[in-house]
């Protein structure tokens, strides 16, 4: 009897836009990780922090191409990733300040985003952040990254029934299974990038 291939284990890097405790953003990020735990072989998802970084000043690069503890820090993680989950908030029609902070300090010099699949999940207002997924794929042109078309998960995180807790913590089964959704898109597009390499 032939062995069943094994899925190798893609770690995601998940970074959230918003700074927030309670973000329903870092609910979403947080529930993906619970989903990947409990019901995706393969797919391992690990929150990446961007609260450390400085606001991108090329001062503090250093001459020889160097960046601050906390940047170098965030770019080793960016790198080590297989791909990416974006909990993109979304703040006048655009992505949050920290999390455009954080593509253009991990974009500096050797652009750690590059040639890497990525899925972006958010929640909000009346249209759940969507304005602020389209604003993010326009910047991933730049930087190189190969984001999912489907499934799209927008959470209108304001409307009945309630969506979330008090803390923050995804509470709605429905928006749970789209999540899983997600992330297998996001796992089988990943493999077949990885394949062509």
């Amino acid at each position: 009897m032939e062995a069943a291939a094994v899925k190798p284990i893609l770690r995601v890097a998940a970074v959230c836009g918003s700074l927030r405790k309670a973000s329903y953003n870092s609910g979403l990020l947080r529930a993906a990780a619970e989903v990947c735990e409990e019901s995706i072989p393969g797919l391992r998802l690990e929150h990446v922090g961007i609260s450390d970084l400085p606001l991108l000043n090329t001062d503090l690069e250093t001459a020889d191409g160097g960046f601050p503890p906390a940047v170098e820090a965030f770019r080793d993680q960016i790198r080590a990733a297989d791909c990416f989950l974006f909990g993109s908030p979304e703040y006048n029609y655009s992505i949050a300040t920290p999390l455009k902070n954080a593509l253009d300090w991990a974009s500096r010099g050797k652009n750690c985003w590059a040639d890497k699949p990525a899925a972006i999940v958010s929640a909000g207002g009346g249209f759940g952040g969507g304005r602020s997924q389209y604003h993010l794929r326009q910047v991933g042109v730049f930087l190189d990254l190969h984001f999912i078309n489907k499934p799209e998960l927008f959470v209108q995180a304001f409307q009945q029934p309630p969506k979330f807790d008090s803390d923050g913590n995804l509470i709605d089964a429905d928006i749970r299974e789209r999540i899983k959704q997600v992330l297998l898109s996001l796992q089988a597009f990943t493999l077949r990038v990885q394949k062509k390499d």
